[in-house]
């Protein structure tokens, strides 16, 4: 596998091409479930949300159906487009900033941050991966809440597969060939898409986390009362997680 270019994040045609794998009808309706799941977690229920990396907004816009003021920000203008027409369609206002996201911060606004389905890691440079936690943790009012989720290191060693295949739902193939690389810090995965008669290749690459060390993160960011979780129901961070899922507070 080729090494993934350091800013494959940014590279709009990867969003656009891999639309339909990775936001599918299905996903739209399990964020609408989860949100009243992250609201009980958080015990926020009203006020201003940062969806820090929102993506097509599938937990933005049902934010904004249940009252709060939402912010969602992503880099890729295909996908604040996508986030843009979901919340038109539903009916809802959203603030949508197409930004990276290690430069978005805006002090004491938020009483809820998200950061869901894998949308950290994504910067070689470890410090900016920091840099972000830190933002949040400023955009934060005091006594917000961060609410991340993710696969954790724990989850990817009992589940891991080095090859993957699936058929798109409007034809068409994805196969992703992954490798843990660097002793276990960073994940590179080779997708191909096959479509049309064509086929392209992708190479993607982020950090991975443990438990311990996402919660040692979010203590070096400033965040306190930090909570990890097996999925968003508040089960244990154990042998049989779904997900990652750590909340953290501002003093």
């Amino acid at each position: 596998m080729d090494r993934a270019p350091s800013d494959w994040y940014a590279d709009e045609a990867f969003w656009a091409e891999t639309y339909e794998f990775m936001f599918p009808d299905s996903v739209f309706a399990e964020a609408s479930e989860q949100v009243s799941r992250l609201i009980e977690l958080s015990g926020i229920d009203r006020g201003a949300v940062l969806d820090l990396g929102c993506g097509p907004g599938r937990y933005a816009v049902p934010f904004a159906k249940r009252g709060f003021a939402v912010t969602g920000v992503d880099l890729t203008p295909f996908l604040i487009e996508k986030a843009r027409a979901y919340a038109e369609a539903e009916g809802v206002e959203l603030e949508l900033i197409e930004q990276d996201m290690r430069a978005f911060v805006r002090p004491e606004t938020f009483d809820l941050a998200l950061s869901m389905l894998t949308s950290f890691g994504y910067f070689d440079d470890e410090r900016e991966n920091h840099g972000v936690l830190k933002n949040i943790y400023a955009s934060l009012k005091p006594g917000g809440a961060f609410i991340f989720d993710t696969y954790g290191k724990e989850i990817i060693a009992r589940v891991f597969e080095e090859t993957f295949s699936k058929e798109l739902p409007g034809g068409g193939l994805i196969i992703q060939r992954r490798s843990v690389i660097n002793d276990w810090s960073q994940m590179e995965n080779e997708w191909f898409l096959i479509k049309d008669g064509q086929a392209r290749t992708f190479l993607l690459r982020h950090w991975i986390y443990s438990g311990r060390e996402f919660k040692e993160l979010l203590a070096t960011a400033g965040f306190t009362d930090i909570r990890l979780y097996g999925d968003l129901d508040g089960k244990p961070y154990g042998r049989d997680a779904a997900r990652l899922i750590a909340l953290g507070r501002k003093a």
